[in-house]
């Protein structure tokens, strides 16, 4: 383990200069995915690379990879990163934290002019939020072969806007095959998102896994009629029956420990203050560490659905559009993190976490763990959304000190296995 350290006011000022694209008054940021802010920050991120002489590759979906060389060309890459989109009402640390730390790692790096023996990659996913083209972790799933190109092409917004479109429009189709670009471990720095680490008191959450995660689109279909002449007893009031829903989704969810379940998105047609609601379109999220218990909550919302249309005389129908399973990160990424957080004396939990990451879709295909630093009140998803300067700091020297291990780790394996 070096004695190197980061630049904490450098990596805060990072985070501040980025933080203005996409700004908006309430001092958060709506930068959706392959938006022209989304094409304005990618500029920044591709010109601080190119500072650094690091090589840029852009694969199919957007996915941005920049590397470094090691003194090794027999090792693989240990890669680094998260995304720079963001919710509509997005705060300034979320995803972005991850990709700027591992970038101040490489600055780091540079000005010391250490050089590890494998290559270091920093990572930037495309559409991790899902906010505006679902499902959520879109340019990761297609890398690791989850979804197919002409699958994320397809994908429109709430415009009618494609997916492909919108990343030809902003000139980051790369040439790329998406999977082509390959890496040995991936390590993930992200805000908490939860309560934990701050009501715990505690500096770094070391992630032991992902919860699995499965969303559903919903429809319920009835009549719109006029609110005044429809007697009570013959409507067929859409909303009605997704309000059954909504109040079932969330018994359901208390009903199973550690699980949790929520329907965040409703459309509702025709949406006048003096029609009867006659459709009804919603997203439901169900997450659990457990696949055979989100089976069960699974089968328990399908029949909650048939119930609550059945009652109320609807026509219903349910799609799942996107299925996550739990995820169990990598011991040898994990002990390295734990090495990391003990060589700059921060105090540790391991954590499972509650969001959905790109992580999820890097540890099918290679070793990968995440680190997590607190955020105040544990809000994410908002203007509001806040983590202090040290405690960024603190993440990304974890960042450092654990992606040195790795590479110590690695190269004494496979010197090991050589001799």
């Amino acid at each position: 383990m070096s004695n190197l350290n980061i630049d904490a006011a450098r990596l805060w000022d990072s985070l501040m200069e980025t933080a203005q694209i996409g700004a908006t008054p309430d001092g958060g940021i709506a930068r959706l995915t392959l938006s022209e802010d989304d094409r304005r920050v990618r500029d920044w991120l591709r010109a601080q690379c190119d500072a650094l002489g690091l090589s840029m590759t852009v694969d199919e979906a957007g996915n941005m990879f920049a590397t470094r060389p090691g003194t090794r060309a027999d090792l693989p890459a240990i890669a680094m990163g998260s995304h720079l989109d963001t919710q509509p009402t997005g705060g300034k640390f979320d995803g972005v934290l991850g990709v700027l730390a591992g970038l101040e790692v490489l600055r780091t790096l540079d000005a010391a002019g250490y050089q590890t023996e494998a290559p270091l990659m920093l990572v930037n996913w495309t559409n991790e939020e899902g906010s505006r083209f679902s499902p959520a972790m879109l340019g990761s799933g297609i890398w690791a072969g989850v979804y197919g190109r002409d699958y994320g092409d397809a994908r429109v917004d709430a415009r009618g806007d494609s997916f492909g479109a919108s990343l030809d429009r902003i000139g980051y189709r790369g040439e790329a095959e998406a999977g082509s670009v390959r890496f040995g471990a991936m390590f993930e720095l992200h805000i908490e998102q939860g309560p934990i680490l701050e009501a715990e008191g505690v500096r770094i959450g070391v992630v032991q896994g992902i919860q699995g995660m499965r969303w559903f689109e919903l429809t319920l279909i009835g009549t719109a009629a006029h609110t005044g002449s429809t007697p009570m007893a013959m409507r067929r009031n859409a909303l009605l029956g997704m309000a059954r829903v909504i109040e079932g989704i969330d018994r359901i969810a208390k009903a199973h420990p550690d699980a949790v379940g929520s329907i965040g998105f409703l459309e509702i047609t025709p949406n006048s203050h003096n029609v009867i609601p006659g459709q009804v379109r919603a997203t439901i999220d169900l997450r659990h560490p457990s696949d055979a218990v989100l089976d069960r909550m699974q089968a328990e919302v399908e029949a909650l659905v048939r119930d609550a249309a059945e009652a109320v005389g609807l026509e219903s129908r349910l799609e799942q559009i996107s299925r996550t399973a739990p995820v169990v990160f990598d011991a040898g990424c994990i002990a390295s993190v734990r090495a990391g957080a003990k060589a700059a004396g921060y105090s540790t939990r391991d954590i499972i976490s509650g969001a959905g990451h790109d992580a999820a879709h890097a540890a099918a295909v290679a070793p990968t763990t995440m680190i997590f630093v607190p955020c105040k009140d544990g809000l994410s998803h908002n203007p509001a959304e806040s983590t202090e300067p040290a405690e960024c700091a603190a993440g990304a020297q974890v960042l450092l000190d654990a992606v040195l291990d790795y590479d110590r780790r690695t190269a004494e394996a496979r010197n090991g296995a050589a001799a």
